[in-house]
């Protein structure tokens, strides 16, 4: 029996009777010091809502004695917890996407396990749910337990791609959301290696709406996102839904152009109307540092786009999955379908003596 008849899973029509089934995926990695809490705490919250649900945890490579702790949860409650091991860390986004597409529900909650965001917030975002929204996302009205920087650092990353992006992304707003089936359809679908979660959500439309709430301290454990891993995610941000940075290089190199062209007229103004010569090897040396590194940051924004042509030319996986608990039979994926779709075309189209030859 297949995890969809399992749950009982109904038509989308259904959310407004209440009837639909919540998934809530959870992105593991080195978490065993808030697992057993935001279990509960989950299960309490999908208690309260009055819908059939399924937690999905997916284990991002987790060191310490997370994988245990889940294996121990999902033979405890067989009927609602599936768990996802990934081969090993293939980083939040990945681990997100992953849970994603084993989800099964009508409509999909994304929740970290470190209890930042209050699992009690997820009855909220059914009722908004049901009450017509595909899409509602978390937005952070106060974070508590963060430094200033931290603080100021967000508030200007959301604000920079806002303003650089193609796409209207919400400010403030991370990954605690809730979508729809549908929704969560189109973002499996898509298969760019570059994962920028909250901003695929947003370049996909559908009617959405934000509920705001307060984010708590980390419960327990070390964040895994540091300073570094922080600049890299916003960096993947802002490239994966901007050209922009690309035009900057042309604002650059007109801005070279312009200040040569001033340095020249200067140069030559004091060369003809006055006796003096512009001299020295400082303005020289200064020319020279000015224009290589608008050279080197050109090469550099280039170098950061070619680097993704590249990732995205090799086509690996998203991710690589060790085993899975709680589920049933493995469907067939979507590239699999597609793929064969395409050999039975290739097939139709040779005749009777082509058949034959490749039999």
């Amino acid at each position: 029996m297949s995890v969809n008849d399992t749950l009982g899973l109904k038509s989308a029509g259904d959310r407004v009777t209440g009837a639909g089934v919540v998934s809530v995926v959870i992105p593991c990695c080195d978490e065993e010091a808030n697992l057993l809490e935001i279990h509960r705490r989950v299960g309490a919250a999908l208690s309260r809502c009055g819908a059939g649900y399924e937690v999905v945890y997916v284990d991002d490579g987790s060191t310490d004695s997370t994988p245990l702790l889940l294996q121990e949860l999902q033979a405890a409650d067989p009927r609602h917890v599936r768990v996802v091991f990934l081969s090993r860390n293939f980083g939040h986004q990945f681990a997100v996407t992953a849970g994603l597409a084993h989800a099964a529900g009508d409509a999909v909650v994304i929740i970290d396990a470190d209890l930042q965001d209050p699992p009690e917030v997820i009855c909220d975002m059914v009722q908004r749910w049901r009450d017509g929204y595909d899409v509602v996302y978390g937005v952070r009205t106060e974070r508590e337990g963060e430094t200033r920087f931290k603080l100021w650092s967000a508030r200007f990353f959301y604000r920079l791609i806002r303003r650089l992006s193609d796409t209207d992304i919400p400010l403030d707003a991370g990954d605690f959301r809730l979508m729809d089936r549908q929704v969560v359809d189109a973002i499996v679908a898509m298969p760019e290696r570059d994962r920028f979660v909250r901003g695929m959500v947003s370049w996909a439309g559908f009617k959405q709406v934000g509920l705001p709430y307060c984010r708590a301290a980390r419960a327990g454990g070390e964040t895994k996102y540091p300073l570094a891993k922080m600049l890299r995610f916003a960096v993947d941000g802002i490239l994966s839904f901007s050209t922009k940075p690309l035009r900057l290089s042309i604002h650059l190199g007109f801005l070279s152009a312009g200040i040569a062209l001033m340095a020249i007229v200067y140069a030559l103004a004091m060369r003809l109307f006055t006796d003096m010569w512009v001299t020295g090897w400082t303005a020289i040396f200064i020319a020279i540092l000015f224009l290589g590194g608008i050279q080197m940051i050109s090469l550099g924004i280039m170098g950061e786009y070619i680097g993704r042509l590249y990732g995205e030319a090799k086509r690996r996986p998203l991710y690589l999955i060790q085993k899975t608990l709680g589920f049933g039979p493995a469907p067939v994926s979507r590239p699999q379908l597609e793929e064969r779709s395409r050999t039975r075309t290739r097939a139709d189209r040779r005749g009777p003596r082509d058949r034959r030859r490749l039999a």
